[in-house]
């Protein structure tokens, strides 16, 4: 006999359906002192931005530098990405160095309260500004969302300090405070941006609705970050992690990242596959 299954009265059962049998994990950012996270926010909510230091020891530093350092490509095609700005893109496909920063519990904890449960990755690069780069156009991450401003964020994203961040080395620039301009205003001569200054190891955590831009590099070194950028369940991520990342990558990163790749469901049945659960695809035989 078949089990009884749930009838549906309105759109709303169905979100008991798919995401009732696989329902969001707890995330990391659980194992974060709530003491912590609303200092964190109570300055996210104030000036768009806040600036977690030292989150990365200097041994585990090195090897994620080396590593993302051979992955680098060409100079930048644009002003936008740089013309003395080298990235490397998907991250996620090419190397596991990258993920602590990712998935690190005091980035999930802020994400756990501004973003709907089952956020997602939005993009992952590296990015080393070399020296004599200019400063890129300000912009704001969520500006291509095409929802009228002003309004919460859509997206939220990091800088990590791979080097040190310094006022002279193309540290990221914010304009506090500009999370809450409307779409008719953009940033103007007297606006003085403030570049983020932090140790290597550290991170720059910012609403997508924040204008910033990475600062011109007048030193004589290059500066080398991680930028992971996340958005609401409900959105098209700038990266297509599901074609960029393979199912054995997929069963090699933590849970955590394998959610935000898009193994998850945003109720009803968002980011489902032939109508079932996309984490199905993981234990399906080849």
């Amino acid at each position: 006999m078949r089990a009884t299954q749930p009838e549906v009265h309105s759109v709303e059962d169905l979100a008991k359906d798919l995401a009732r049998r696989h329902r969001a994990q707890v995330s990391g950012g659980a194992s974060v002192a709530p003491e912590v996270v609303e200092r964190d926010l109570a300055a996210l909510r104030r000036d768009g931005f806040v600036v977690l230091p030292e989150l990365i020891p200097a041994d585990e530093l090195a090897v994620i530098h080396a590593e993302l350092d051979e992955l680098l490509g060409p100079m930048g095609r644009n002003n936008f990405e740089g013309h003395l700005t080298q990235r490397a893109y998907s991250l996620l496909g090419k190397t596991r160095a990258a993920d602590r920063l990712v998935d690190h519990p005091r980035v999930l904890a802020l994400l756990d309260r501004l973003l709907m449960p089952n956020y997602l990755l939005s993009q992952l690069q590296v990015i080393k500004i070399l020296p004599g780069e200019s400063g890129q156009l300000l912009h704001a991450d969520d500006s291509f969302y095409p929802v009228p401003r002003p309004r919460p964020a859509l997206s939220a994203a990091t800088i990590w300090a791979i080097d040190e961040f310094t006022g002279d080395n193309g540290a990221t620039v914010v304009l506090p405070g500009s999370h809450e301009w409307g779409d008719d205003r953009r940033p103007v001569s007297g606006d003085v941006p403030v570049p983020a200054v932090m140790p290597a190891g550290s991170c720059v955590f910012f609403l997508g609705t924040l204008w910033h831009g990475g600062g011109a590099n007048r030193s004589a070194a290059p500066r080398t970050a991680v930028t992971a950028q996340y958005c609401e369940p409900w959105l098209r991520t700038q990266e297509a992690f599901t074609l960029s990342v393979d199912a054995d990558t997929a069963r090699a990163v933590s849970l955590d990242i394998r959610r935000m790749i898009g193994y998850s469901i945003h109720p009803p049945f968002v980011g489902a596959v032939n109508g079932m659960h996309p984490d199905r695809l993981l234990t399906q035989e080849p």
